[in-house]
């Protein structure tokens, strides 16, 4: 090392010029230091029990575990190590933990994507031979209370009686009507769903029945429930679940009005697997102590996801691109952004041009998956002031490359309910800013959706004939 060394700290005739050697030789290794592996250095590798348990346990095991969605547990040495090839994979590649939305101009809570750091101590792990550790360091395995996420709701909603899907066939629209038997005004602080077969649940839109009459409707063709779109009376609006949703609360102080007596109408979208499915779900409800200040809502663009926005896209069409605006009449105190398509979109972004002309993103989500729909909560309240514009792209890929793509070939694919059609839309939402403000919103969205829809339909007779088919179901 000291020949590489120039000759003047080389030469042993001067003070200075050791010392100067001296300092110059404890620069390179401290540089030699920070590029070494850290197993080089004689530190010690990760092990299960001081490393990678703490990882898993926080981030993984909340979904694999007995009673949830994912597949396989992930609760000890062995289920992990069993699976750890996988699981460096889909952690490298940001398959999992499941979370689309890449970062945004404000924080995400209950962000579930890993940190480089972890990442890399799992391939370390993996690499090294996945050793289990020290015995004293083993961790004791998160134990859940409930085998809800969220804990045991206030209420557990079944539904009535199973609901066959045939093995093929169309898609099917069911509402499923269930009297809950509140006998007072309750608020909604969060609703969590378990289906009981999962493959054939496209996706869940819940709704209340303020009149608490649903149920009383007699059911059709020997199933339980009534098809089509419209939920009946059930006008109250409530949420919803699709495929890789996870359940969250409002943040604090923040709930959906459900009147006393009112009914559940859960309106199913299934989607036959190619054998006969039974699906009976179960729905927990969870209650706010209190009635909040301010009402929840939501800005949607393009409206009716995009029913009306000229969703027509060409086989082949690599990137068929939508795009819609909006300026908010009133102050709005944003709490998180969603976005909703079928199997081929592949790109979608929400910003925000405040007044003074700075641009925010609040979504960017840049390699969409039908299979991980979420809504992304901010850490914080947003607040979006008057004359905030809030601009929305959207993009499909309508090519034979597409790996989501469910014709092959392509072919043409238009709005539409079914998982062969597609739709798209982003959401913000919060809340007015001042509660007295609400009803200009509010009234602004369905005016411009109202004009949006009648514009297209007067000059558009396949869509007209589609809205009117949907609406007489």
């Amino acid at each position: 090392m000291l020949k590489s060394l120039p000759a003047k700290l080389r030469s042993p005739n001067s003070f200075a010029s050791r010392e100067n050697g001296g300092r110059c030789l404890r620069f390179i290794l401290v540089a030699l230091a920070v590029s070494l592996p850290i197993a080089e250095l004689g530190a010690a590798s990760p092990t299960f029990n001081h490393d990678v348990a703490p990882i898993v346990y926080k981030n993984c095991s909340p979904c694999h575990r007995p009673g949830e969605a994912a597949p396989f547990s992930l609760l000890s040495f062995e289920d992990v190590s069993k699976k750890g090839k996988i699981i460096a994979k889909v952690t490298q590649s940001h398959v999992m933990p499941p979370w689309k939305a890449e970062p945004a101009s404000f924080e995400y809570r209950d962000n579930r994507r890993l940190a480089d750091h972890d990442i890399a101590i799992l391939q370390e792990w993996v690499g090294g031979g996945m050793p289990e550790g020290n015995a004293n360091e083993k961790p004791t395995p998160p134990h859940f209370e409930s085998g809800w996420q969220l804990g045991e709701p206030d209420l557990i909603v079944e539904m009535p009686t199973g609901f066959h899907v045939p093995a093929d066939g169309p898609d099917i629209y069911r509402n499923i009507p269930v009297a809950l038997g509140i006998t007072e005004d309750k608020w909604i602080s969060a609703i969590d769903m378990k289906p009981s077969t999962r493959g054939v649940v496209h996706h869940v839109l819940y709704f209340g029945d303020p009149n608490g009459r649903a149920h009383l409707r007699p059911s059709q063709g020997g199933e339980p429930g009534f098809s089509g779109m419209v939920a009946g009376g059930a006008t109250i609006h409530l949420g919803g679940w699709a495929l890789g949703a996870q359940p969250h609360f409002f943040p604090e102080g923040l709930a959906l009005h459900l009147p006393k007596n009112s009914d559940l109408v859960v309106q199913y979208h299934f989607h036959p697997t190619g054998k006969p499915e039974v699906e009976k779900s179960l729905v927990g409800l969870y209650f706010a102590k209190k009635a909040p200040d301010r009402r929840l809502t939501r800005v949607m663009l393009p409206p009716s996801y995009s029913l009306f926005s000229g969703l027509d896209i060409p086989a082949g069409e690599k990137d068929f691109v939508l795009r819609d605006s909006y300026t908010l009449p009133v102050a709005m105190d944003a709490i998180g952004v969603g976005a909703h398509a079928h199997n081929i979109a592949s790109r979608m972004k929400m910003t925000a041009t405040f007044p003074d002309g700075s641009v925010k993103t609040l979504l960017n989500i840049t390699d969409w998956d039908f299979a991980w729909q979420d809504r992304y909560f901010f850490k914080d309240f947003v607040a979006l002031p008057k004359g905030t514009k809030l601009d929305v792209d959207i993009h499909w890929d309508n090519s034979s490359g597409n790996v989501h793509n469910l014709s092959n070939p392509p072919i043409r694919v238009t709005w539409g309910e079914e998982s062969k059609d597609e739709m798209g839309a982003v959401s913000v939402f919060g809340v007015a800013h001042e509660q007295g403000d609400l009803p200009m919103l509010e009234e602004s969205m369905v005016a411009r959706g109202k004009e949006l829809a009648r514009v297209k339909m007067a000059t558009d007779p396949e869509l007209r004939k589609k809205v009117l088919k949907m609406l007489t179901q």
